[in-house]
């Protein structure tokens, strides 16, 4: 069952905020001394010595190709979902969710993390945070729409008092100081 158009964003969002915090695990455990554990029981598996430096090594540089994998997977899958959807917001807060949410899990799976209510709160808070300046900027894109039938090209927050310009309007200051550059080339060229 394939998704439909509308939600594929979605899923790439949900994917890329996945792939993210297996990055983070994938780095953290190139450095920890979790991985020196893991190498020593592998290497006794293998009946070498548990201090051997090449299969700890080896195991680090996994881990470490691993966390740039994972990071260019994600790249690839959020910035496929901001092509697809409709708001930049909207995949960079199911992005973030997705990340928070997974790397809870994963911490508490592989690290043995208990995470404290602090930290629930931050991540409610900073989801929360982004989720309202999603519907600001839904709001204002629905304004716009509403009042010219089309959507804007290039958004905006305010208007400053000059507006907007493609190009300089005769007998304004950048013209004058065009003009001024373009006479003094002039002048110069009497090698």
């Amino acid at each position: 069952m394939s998704a439909t158009p509308k939600s594929t964003w979605l899923v790439l969002a949900v994917a890329s905020g996945g792939c993210a915090a297996f990055n983070g695990v994938f780095a953290k455990l190139t450095t920890t001394e979790l991985t020196a554990s893991w190498a020593s029981a592998i290497a006794q598996a293998f009946s070498l010595s548990p201090s051997n430096k090449v299969v700890e090594f080896g195991i680090r540089g996994l881990f470490f190709a691993l966390n740039l994998l994972f990071n260019a997977i994600m790249w690839g899958l959020f910035t496929r979902a901001l092509t697809l959807a409709s708001s930049t917001v909207r995949v960079s807060v199911i992005n973030t969710s997705a990340n928070f949410m997974v790397t809870a899990v994963l911490g508490a799976l592989i690290f043995s993390e208990a995470l404290p209510g602090l930290w629930w709160l931050g991540a409610a808070l900073l989801v929360a945070g982004s989720v309202i300046i999603g519907r600001r900027e839904e709001g204002n894109k629905a304004g716009v729409e509403a009042t010219t039938g089309i959507e804007p090209l290039l958004e905006r927050d305010s208007v400053d008092a000059t507006g907007f310009r493609d190009e300089a309007e005769p007998g304004s200051q950048e013209d004058v100081e065009l003009d001024s550059v373009k006479d003094a080339d002039d002048e110069d060229t009497s090698d």
